[in-house]
C-alpha cells in the first residue's frame, strides 16, 4: 500500500478544508436556528447555498468513481473531512446516505430508463431518496427474514408490508423509495427477495411516523412506512427477480465504508474540541491539559483514531484492488471498529467538557448519539463479528489441515 495521496486528491482535500472552514462550519448555527424556528423537517435554505458552492468548487459526487474518477482510497480522505460536520457537509457535496447507496444501486443495476428518471436527478442533487429494507416485526439484521410481499399481477407488482428506519423518507424532497421484499418465498433462501422502485406519490404508500435517535430528529428523518396494495409497473424492478439479496450486499458494502470514513472525521473533531477545552479550562489551579488523567484521554484517542484510519485505508485499498467481495471481512471489521472508536473518543471529550458536553452548546451530544447508532445501522456489531469469526475459523481450519500433511 502507498499512503501518499495523489496530487489531485491532495488538491481536493485542500479544497474541502477550505469549504469546511469558509462555509460549512459557519453554516452550522444558521442551519440549527432555521430548524428551531421552522420545525425539524423544513430544509434550511443554507443547504442549497452550500450545494451550489460545492458544485462550483468541484466537490460533487466524489463518492462514485464513475463520476469523480477517485478510487475508494482517495475518497476516504475526503469523506473523513466531511465527517467533521456529519449533518451538513455530506449533503453539501452530494455524498449523503442513503442517497449514495441508492445511486450506486441505480448505477450498477438500473435500466437506462431508471437511470434517466431517478439517477440523473439524484446525481444533480435535485431530489432525495429512501431505502426501505428494515422491518419492525422481524430481525432484519438477517435480511432473509424480510416479510414484505412483492407479488406480480400482470404488468404490475403489488407491494404489501411495513418498514421502518427508512432513512431520508421524512424529507419533502424524497421522491423515490427502493423497497426490498419477497417475490418468491419458495425459492432458495437468498433468491426469494427482490427490489423495486416506488415513487413517493404512489397510492397506498403511507408514512406513519418519524423515529428519533436518542431524541434527535435529523432533518431527513427515519420513517416507519406502510405499503398497502401499492402498485408499480414491472419496469420498476431493479435487476431481476430474486436479485434483492445480492443487490443489498452490493449496496451495503460501500455504504459501510463511507460511514466508517465519516466516523473518523467525527472523532477527529471531538478530539480537537477536547484538546481546546483542556488547554483553556482551569480546575484546581491548573489547566486540564497539564493533568495526567486528561493527557491519557487525549493520547488514547489519538492512538485509536489513527488505528481505525489505517484499517479503513486498508479496506478501501482492498476494494479498489479486488472489489467489495475481496474485502468482505475487512468491511465488516471497520464497520465494528470505526463507530466503536468514535463512541469512545466522543465520550472522552464529553468527560473533559463536563456538563457542557451533554448540552446542545457543542456537537458532542449529537456525535455520541450518532456514533452509537452507527453500531446498528447497516448491520449491528454482533452480526459483523459473526461474519468475521466465520471467516477466521475457515482460515484456521485451512491452516491446520495444511500443516497436518
Amino acid at each position: 500500500m502507498d499512503f501518499e495521496l495523489s496530487p489531485s486528491t491532495q488538491e481536493l482535500c485542500a479544497a474541502m478544508w477550505d469549504f469546511m472552514h469558509e462555509e460549512v462550519f459557519p453554516a452550522e448555527p444558521v442551519y440549527a436556528a432555521h430548524l428551531a424556528e421552522h420545525g425539524q423537517y423544513g430544509l434550511p435554505p443554507v443547504v442549497e447555498q452550500l450545494k451550489e458552492s460545492a458544485s462550483r468548487r468541484g466537490l460533487w459526487n466524489l463518492f462514485l468513481p464513475a463520476e469523480s474518477g477517485l478510487t475508494n482510497l482517495e475518497y476516504a480522505a475526503i469523506a473523513e473531512i466531511s465527517g467533521w460536520s456529519p449533518v451538513i457537509a455530506p449533503e453539501a457535496i452530494n455524498c449523503q446516505a442513503p442517497d449514495t447507496g441508492n445511486m450506486e444501486v441505480l448505477h450498477m443495476f438500473g435500466t437506462p430508463e431508471q437511470k434517466e428518471r431517478w439517477l440523473e436527478p439524484l446525481l444533480a442533487g435535485e431530489i432525495r431518496s429512501a431505502f426501505s429494507m428494515t422491518e419492525p416485526d422481524v430481525a432484519s439484521s438477517d435480511a432473509t427474514n424480510i416479510q414484505t410481499v412483492i407479488r406480480r399481477e400482470g404488468d404490475e407488482y403489488v407491494i404489501n408490508g411495513r418498514k421502518w428506519w427508512s432513512s431520508g423518507a421524512m424529507d419533502e424532497r424524497c421522491q423515490v423509495f427502493i423497497v426490498m421484499g419477497k417475490t418468491d418465498p419458495s425459492a432458495d433462501t437468498h433468491r426469494q427477495q427482490s427490489m423495486v422502485l416506488v415513487p413517493r406519490d404512489t397510492p397506498g404508500l403511507t408514512i406513519e411516523r418519524d423515529l428519533s435517535i436518542f431524541g434527535y430528529h435529523d432533518q431527513h428523518g427515519h420513517a416507519e412506512v406502510v405499503f398497502r396494495d401499492v402498485r408499480v409497473p414491472v419496469s420498476n424492478l431493479i435487476a431481476g427477480e430474486g436479485d434483492g439479496f445480492m443487490i443489498a450486499q452490493a449496496r451495503l458494502g460501500p455504504g459501510r465504508i463511507h460511514h466508517a470514513m465519516r466516523a473518523i472525521g467525527m472523532a477527529e473533531r471531538a478530539l480537537s474540541l477536547m484538546v481546546d477545552r483542556a488547554k483553556s479550562r482551569v480546575a484546581f489551579g491548573e489547566h486540564l491539559s497539564s493533568m495526567g488523567v486528561v493527557q491519557e484521554l487525549i493520547a488514547q484517542s489519538r492512538i485509536e483514531i489513527d488505528q481505525a484510519r489505517l484499517y479503513v485505508y486498508k479496506t478501501a485499498w482492498l476494494i479498489d484492488q479486488h472489489g467489495a467481495k475481496g474485502a468482505r471481512t475487512e468491511i465488516a471489521g471497520i464497520k465494528v471498529a470505526a463507530p466503536a472508536m468514535a463512541t469512545r473518543v466522543v465520550d472522552r471529550a464529553i468527560e473533559v467538557f463536563g456538563a457542557a458536553g451533554v448540552s446542545g452548546d457543542t456537537p458532542l451530544a449529537y456525535f455520541y448519539a450518532w456514533a452509537r447508532v452507527l453500531r446498528i445501522v447497516d448491520g449491528p456489531d454482533a452480526v459483523h463479528r459473526r461474519s468475521i469469526a466465520r471467516e477466521e475459523l475457515k482460515r484456521q481450519i485451512a491452516r491446520s489441515t495444511a500443516g497436518s500433511r
